[in-house]
């Protein structure tokens, strides 16, 4: 949640010189006491991707290049003194086209002197053959000018290689480019250098901004007399005998930030409190545009101003400004919240929201992780924040991972917090916050302890160790973790609850199936009560649907082949539990679908039900939302028996809930009989907030070196705000049970491309907003045979601008 602002630069300042040579390259030379002029020009474009284009930016340029050489050793090497003249700047207005698409006349750039000077000071190149050896001038100059002066140098530098593709997180970044170089009798006479960038928002690429540079240079004839050669014994006494002195500078382009002469001030924000109005409702698209305000206020804040906003807030306020703060993750906010956080006096609500904010950050810095670990550490502290804590220390133990950052101390800490809390855990309740806290991580080296946990725990250790290993990736999903997968379903030791047994079954179907696991899989439903059998049969249906590929075809194949399994008495099951999915929104850049597993009791009880939205962009999957409504022990009620070797569980219902693969602390919603009456006679007063708050979900930044030394910055955010209930209502005099799930959300992403140069800044811009509510509601009555089910999914109409 914190701005990454150089972390994929190192790539990408590599590209500034890809690009593809044509033809076959000669040796080539520049002879002494000859003056050669260039002409160079450059044409420099920026326009959104979208058709017909309506807003732009243009540059050109066009100047005298004189170059001669100074020096030539015995290998060959040369040092050659490049210099700019006359240069000229135009540029496009960033205005709209009018109604017939045509545009103004380029507008004249007047140059400072001081830019005339700098421009004017010449450079060094040590050059051999079409290789840039090294570049030399003046490391103090504007650091604009200097990567100009880069971009005509990188023409004098012959590469044959080609463009790439590459996606980023968030932004898909798309290059192309090729040059052309003409060489004659030794000399070059011309190059034509293109190239283009194609950089759009993963999740609407319509959005897009094309950047497209054009750099000529062309040998103006004929050569004229020039200097004389300078003498020395090496390159460093020429260098030092030249007036200018030159000093060593890197070939590639320097990084350059812009000074915001408009961004919004802490500052100036504190001066105004008692008149600012703050908006907390996270559903709502205002809410989270100021939510991307005040993460860029927090940037450039001091800690002292930070904590001063964090304690002179309206108490109603502080949640939201504790999340802007954790989604900056500048030292300062860091520093702020650690000074006004109390954990032993704040109300629990607050820490929660600290706790969940540093959860759901998408890429977390070691700092977060320390000021968390150091909040949990030594301190007595309710259950419920315990819990929470846990569980965000194993999230943010895997996002730290996978930015390749396991090696830090801090990680170290945190994988051995939760390692010695599961293995000293006395009490069940805690083995299973500690075992989702690794599911949370899905840390390899973690996956043998949880296959133990899995096989040997009791049932709710069972369920949370399987559950923790259902998030693991296919290639980790090893022959071991499938054996006891295995063994597990099949209960080879010992039973096991028939939610475990499914768990362990989905573990089989989803990561690569063989053709005899799904077979052994299906001929065990034979042995398995209605309801059991017809959701694990759906399973496998769906399972086999969704991997559309060869394997899944001979399986399928192998499968109608066995006549055990291919006949109307197999699979005319006559349960009620189902299972299924289907899609909600299909776009270009975006498939969200939603999934619903009902699971029932032999009596027509519901069991577990778990509904799931997920999302589909560009081959990656996210599980962008899951509430899982579970009771056990119904079957006493109900008058049902429990399978043989079933240990009888404890009279309970839960729910828990996993978003952006976060997985939540559980919620109890009632533990025994007593409780059940108390919660059955007593109105529990609405639905139970599951998550309420906003997050950063996108903050990229990517800075694009263009071969001609300009510079383009990408940046992309993105907010999300959510506000997500639910509630169970079971009623025994009308014998139903009612379950709903309601969620609110809002996004604002907010993407752009700035252009720097010398002489002109230009910014396109394009904004996204959108809200939504979705709700489902399920209702049961089991007063009569078959069980009456009414399953409602309403959605909003959805605004999208």
């Amino acid at each position: 949640m914190k701005p990454q602002a150089v972390w994929e630069c190192f790539c990408l300042l590599c590209f500034s010189l890809l690009r593809a040579a044509k033809g076959d390259l000669q040796l080539l030379s520049f002879q002494p006491r000859t003056l050669y002029q260039y002409q160079y020009t450059l044409d420099v474009q920026l326009h959104h991707t979208s058709t017909p284009s309506p807003w732009g930016a243009q540059l050109q340029a066009e100047t005298l290049i004189h170059l001669h050489r100074l020096w030539r050793d015995r290998e060959g090497e040369e040092l050659l003194q490049v210099q700019i003249h006359d240069l000229k700047v135009q540029h496009q207005p960033e205005e709209q086209r009018s109604q017939n698409s045509t545009r103004g006349s380029p507008a004249e750039i007047a140059l400072s002197p001081e830019a005339r000077a700098e421009l004017q000071q010449p450079v060094f190149i040590a050059w051999n053959s079409g290789k840039v050896k090294a570049f030399y001038g003046n490391e103090a100059e504007n650091i604009l000018i200097s990567n100009l002066k880069r971009g005509i140098i990188s023409l004098f530098q012959l590469q044959p290689h080609a463009g790439t593709t590459v996606e980023i997180f968030g932004v898909e970044w798309q290059p192309s480019s090729r040059s052309q170089y003409v060489v004659k009798d030794n000399l070059l006479q011309s190059v034509l250098a293109e190239e283009s960038h194609e950089v759009a928002p993963a999740l609407r690429s319509r959005s897009g901004i094309r950047i497209s540079s054009r750099q000529q240079l062309q040998l103006v004839s004929p050569a004229m007399p020039g200097p004389a050669e300078v003498s020395g014994q090496s390159l460093k006494d020429v260098l030092a005998s030249t007036e200018a002195r030159p000093q060593p500078l890197g070939m590639a382009s320097l990084p350059f930030r812009r000074v915001c002469t408009h961004c919004p001030s802490l500052r100036a924000f504190l001066k105004a409190l008692d008149r600012q109005r703050i908006q907390t409702d996270s559903s709502k698209v205002a809410t989270t545009w100021q939510f991307q305000r005040f993460i860029q206020m927090l940037r450039s804040a001091k800690k002292r101003d930070v904590l001063q906003l964090l304690r002179r807030a309206p108490e109603e306020t502080r949640p939201f400004l504790v999340e802007a703060a954790v989604a900056t993750q500048s030292v300062a906010s860091l520093a702020a919240l650690s000074d006004s956080l109390d954990f032993s006096k704040e109300p629990k609500s607050l820490l929660e929201t600290f706790l969940y904010a540093a959860a759901f950050s998408p890429r977390p810095s070691g700092e977060l992780l320390h000021l968390v670990l150091d909040k949990l550490e030594g301190k007595q502290l309710a259950p419920e924040i315990w819990e929470t804590g846990i569980i965000a220390v194993g999230s943010l133990v895997g996002k730290l991972c996978q930015q390749k950052l396991c090696g830090l101390q801090v990680v170290e800490h945190g994988v051995g917090t939760i390692l010695r809390g599961l293995r000293g855990a006395q009490e069940e309740p805690e083995v299973v916050i500690y075992l989702l806290a690794l599911g949370n991580a899905r840390l390899p080296e973690t996956i043998p302890t949880l296959l133990e946990h899995a096989e040997d725990g009791p049932t709710a250790v069972t369920a949370a160790a399987t559950s923790a290993l259902q998030r693991f990736p296919a290639a980790l999903i090893s022959s071991k973790v499938k054996r006891v997968m295995r063994r597990i379903f099949h209960q080879k030791r010992r039973s096991y609850d028939k939610t475990c047994r499914l768990a362990a079954a989905e573990i089989l179907l989803d990561n690569h199936p063989s053709p005899m696991d799904v077979i052994n899989i299906l001929l065990a439903t034979s042995e398995m009560e209605a309801e059991m059998a017809t959701f694990l049969l759906l399973k496998v249906q769906h399972s086999l649907r969704d991997h559309q590929h060869h394997l899944a075809k001979k399986i399928m194949k192998d499968i109608m082949a066995d006549p055990r399994i291919n006949n109307y008495n197999f699979f005319s099951k006559v349960g009620i539990s189902s299972s299924f999915s289907g899609p909600l929104t299909v776009t270009q850049e975006l498939n969200s679908t939603f999934g619903l597993d009902l699971l029932f009791l032999e009596g027509g009880f519901l069991r577990k039900s778990v509904s799931e939205f997920s999302l589909l962009s560009h081959g990656q999957r996210l599980r962008a939302a899951q509430v899982t409504f579970e009771a056990q022990g119904m079957e006493s009620l109900m008058g049902e028996n429990l399978s043989e070797g079933e240990e009888e569980p404890e009279l309970m219902a839960r729910m828990s809930a996993t978003f952006f693969d976060v997985q939540l602390r559980p919620i109890i919603l009632f533990q025994g009989y007593t409780d059940l009456m108390a919660k059955v006679l007593l109105s529990r007063g609405g639905p139970t907030s599951v998550v309420k708050g906003n997050l950063l979900l996108m903050d990229h930044h990517q800075v694009i070196p263009l071969q001609s030394g300009l510079q383009v910055t990408v940046k992309l955010q993105g907010g999300l705000g959510l506000d997500i209930s639910a509630d169970m209502d079971v009623s025994f005099w009308e014998q139903e049970l009612k379950t709903s799930v309601s969620a609110r959300g809002s996004l604002a992403m907010d993407f752009q491309a700035e252009l720097d140069s010398p002489f002109l800044q230009a910014t396109l811009r394009s904004q996204t907003e959108v809200e939504t509510s979705i709700h489902f509601d399920t209702k049961l009555r089991f007063s009569s045979s078959p069980v009456l089910m009414c399953l409602q999914l309403r959605e909003e109409q959805v605004p999208y601008r």
